[in-house]
């Protein structure tokens, strides 16, 4: 199969999905390689509000902003350890950089920014992530479980949680409830 990087992408779960982990999701890509893929669920709020996150971890919080942010799951791989994806990147302990735009963060110091006031502009916080072996999206994307299309940052960051597969099937030109459950072949 043809190498395609699939970093700063969304994966749009296909109605056919049966993984539950998957079933009805938008991923966002944040490192494809040729080792395999890592990105978060981007559509999935848990019953857990950033504040108490904070609290559980011992993170006084002086900025009444983070109080309202929900936290969410991010995918079946390491689901009690956070993830913040945020914009713009910055210099943080532990931070992927996807793009100039938007980092991947794992260490606590950007929690304690945030519970200041002093965080990056836009935050995503997630427990756990979604990983992929080396061509298993590929494989994936060969037996039609997933579309894609570059990622778009107000689908990442401003839109609400149920808006967001919508917008990212608009970004391709197509509205999700045409799709069909079954593959075509010509």
């Amino acid at each position: 199969m043809q190498s395609v990087n699939l970093t700063h992408h969304f994966l749009i779960a296909m109605p056919n999905m049966a993984d539950p982990h998957f079933s009805k999701t938008l991923t966002y890509i944040c490192e494809h390689n040729e080792k395999g893929a890592l990105g978060v669920v981007i559509n999935r709020p848990i019953d857990l509000a950033l504040s108490k996150l904070l609290e559980q971890v011992s993170i006084p919080i002086t900025d009444d902003h983070c109080a309202g942010l929900q936290v969410h799951y991010g995918g079946p791989v390491q689901t009690d350890r956070g993830f913040v994806l945020h914009g713009p990147g910055g210099k943080w302990q532990s931070t992927l950089s996807i793009n100039a735009e938007v980092g991947l963060t794992t260490s606590k110091d950007i929690l304690q920014a945030v519970a200041r006031g002093d965080g990056p502009e836009q935050i995503f916080v997630t427990l756990g992530y979604a990983g992929w072996g080396a061509g298993q999206i590929e494989s994936e994307l060969a037996q039609n479980a997933w579309l894609t299309v570059p990622a778009d940052r107000d689908v990442l960051f401003a839109l609400p949680c149920e808006e967001r597969v919508p917008a990212a099937m608009h970004l391709l030109g197509i509205d999700f409830a045409s799709l069909s459950d079954e593959a075509g072949h010509a």
